[in-house]
């Protein structure tokens, strides 16, 4: 899987920009806000129909401008496929070989991305809805059906934290409705939750050994999906759908204290062990960088496992952030392997043959050219 070409047009600070990239490693070379992390963010909302920087479309549309586009020209084992985006006041639109998509859960997939920024560094130390997060978008990429759950529990959990809301303070919930919302509210959380304890199982399979190896053998990295209701990823679907109907009921008289929902998906955490210790909590700087670099390279043969073909890398300021062991590990593990996009102020200092077979393009004033 690779991405040939790209053109904006109206999005951030690029007026018009047209780029051939090579289908290997492409490097963005420019000081800060010229633009770089902005080309990087449009392969990115092109790959997954939003931005991995803000939920406000509307900052995606250069700012004198009524829409923003991106277009791309997408390589995949069966083909060539086109792609485009279209952002306005009205919403957002997605075409596929220029057919409109009437669901944006139709859309993603087409293009698979990992995206590794500094920010993705905070993955371990950060909250647990950085983590979350993480979980939902990486599943979203290769299973639609998931995508389509997290959307309904999202609208189930909207409506039933409204109903608390209006029963706020009383004993019990006094609305018909509200069991209709739970049940199915539930059912949604539990296909949700089952999906998440695969997805990590296979997560945990692929970065186990890749931690061994940038460790130097050191370090045993080990990937818990902790569910806040307590469900056991070896129950069956009615087992936890009947737990966690238990676990809201005693929960009710709190949530009724406290208006929101108390128990699901959107409370779940990810814990991360390093020889059996909490690496957000006991691991140094480096152990919790090993982690979400070996996350992130995981992350990878997961989606050439189960999509058949490599996603393409996104390294957004990143390599500058890696000491130059972490650094070599990473651009040997995709020299020639993964196409990828690097944006970094100097190239000077990475001595790699990744780096010095690049095509180079130099970002200045939301203008960039080899």
């Amino acid at each position: 899987m690779r991405i040939d070409r790209i053109q904006l047009e109206n999005f951030r600070n690029y007026e018009h920009l047209d780029l051939s990239f090579s289908p290997e490693i492409n490097v963005f070379i420019g000081e800060n806000a010229q633009g770089k992390t902005n080309i990087m963010e449009s392969l990115y909302v092109l790959s997954m129909a939003k931005s991995h920087r803000t939920s406000n479309d509307r900052e995606l549309i250069r700012w004198d401008a009524d829409y923003g586009k991106i277009r791309g020209d997408v390589h995949r084992k069966h083909g060539n496929l086109p792609l485009e985006i279209t952002l306005s006041k009205k919403g957002k639109k997605a075409k596929v070989n220029h057919l409109e998509q009437n669901r944006l859960s139709n859309y993603i997939g087409q293009l698979n991305v990992v995206m590794f920024a500094p920010e993705d560094l905070h993955l371990v130390k950060g909250s647990p809805q950085v983590r979350r997060r993480f979980i939902d978008m990486e599943i979203g990429q290769i299973s639609p059906v998931y995508l389509h759950n997290l959307l309904t529990y999202q609208r189930l959990l909207k409506q039933r934290n409204h109903i608390l809301k209006q029963n706020y303070g009383k004993n019990k919930v006094d609305d018909v409705m509200f069991d209709v919302y739970n049940s199915q509210f539930i059912e949604a959380a539990v296909q949700i939750i089952r999906k998440r304890f695969e997805f990590m199982e296979l997560l945990q399979q692929w970065a186990e050994p890749i931690h061994r190896g940038i460790s130097r053998g050191l370090e045993e990295l080990q990937i818990r999906y902790l569910p806040v209701s307590g469900l056991d990823p070896d129950w069956a679907p009615e087992e936890m759908a009947s737990f966690l109907e238990q676990k809201l009921k005693g929960l009710q008289k709190r949530e009724l204290e406290r208006g929101v929902t108390l128990a699901g998906p959107h409370r779940d955490e990810l814990q991360f062990l390093v020889n059996g210790y909490d690496v957000q909590t006991y691991g140094s700087q480096g152990q919790q960088r090993t982690v979400a670099l070996s996350l992130k390279l995981a992350e990878i043969e997961l989606i050439r496992q189960e999509v058949g073909e490599t996603p393409v890398l996104l390294l957004d300021d990143v390599l500058s952030e890696l000491d130059d062991y972490r650094q070599t590990h990473l651009l040997n593990t995709i020299h020639g392997a993964v196409q990828t996009f690097v944006t970094t102020t100097s190239v000077e200092g990475i001595e790699h043959e990744t780096i010095r077979q690049a095509r180079l393009f130099e970002v200045i004033s939301g203008q960039a050219k080899e």
